[in-house]
């Protein structure tokens, strides 16, 4: 267990306010006008004999989720950066040496999951009939996904009906998800830009 977990010493609150310092620093050195790097990272994909770094790059992380499965086929992405150590004299190395002395200092992962989307006529039949039918569609539906190798899927509700509709996906084993504050990347942009 990492110091950041544990609340028997002082240890802790250091390593947390360590922890803290570093994801500032790196906000601020992110809000700072881009230059061009002087040398560009290696971008490559994961290995296997990557596991341990990445493992002690998760661990002093220090953030509260397990490491994950990588050998799990539902992670379609796997990239690490390595960056090359220098020599005694301050000098990168070369490109072979770089090949064998480099190191690991960040990585994406990438999981498949799915968003659901529900249609339903709100005029078909009775508002019992309508719970039949979502029960019945739920069942099939988590079979057809865990047939299809996904873990979990993912409901965002329309204001409206959040809190009432929120209290029957509740009921069906849903949890409500939002501890940690999701953010959303759509690549249409760039799949747009790259076909002109």
């Amino acid at each position: 267990m990492s110091d950041l977990r544990r609340n028997d010493s002082g240890e802790a609150k250091h390593s947390q306010e360590a922890q803290h310092a570093e994801v500032e620093d790196f906000d601020d050195h992110s809000r700072q006008s881009i230059r061009p790097p002087s040398t560009t990272p290696l971008i490559r994909e994961y290995k296997e004999s990557d596991l341990d770094a990445l493992r002690r790059i998760h661990a002093r992380q220090g953030f509260d989720y397990a490491f994950p499965d990588l050998r799990d086929p539902i992670f379609v992405s796997k990239l690490v950066v390595e960056e090359a150590e220098e020599d005694a004299s301050g000098a990168s190395a070369d490109a072979h040496a770089a090949s064998r002395r480099g190191h690991i200092v960040m990585a994406s992962l990438a999981r498949l999951t799915c968003e659901i989307y529900l249609l339903a006529d709100p005029d078909a039949g009775t508002p019992r009939n309508r719970y039949d039918r979502l029960l019945a569609l739920h069942r099939a539906g988590a079979q057809d996904l865990l047939a299809r190798g996904l873990d979990d899927a993912h409901a965002w509700l329309p204001p409206p009906i959040a809190k009432r509709f929120g209290r029957r996906l509740e009921s069906l084993g849903w949890l409500r998800d939002d501890a940690w504050t999701p953010y959303c990347f759509r690549f249409r942009a760039i799949r747009d830009e790259n076909g002109k």
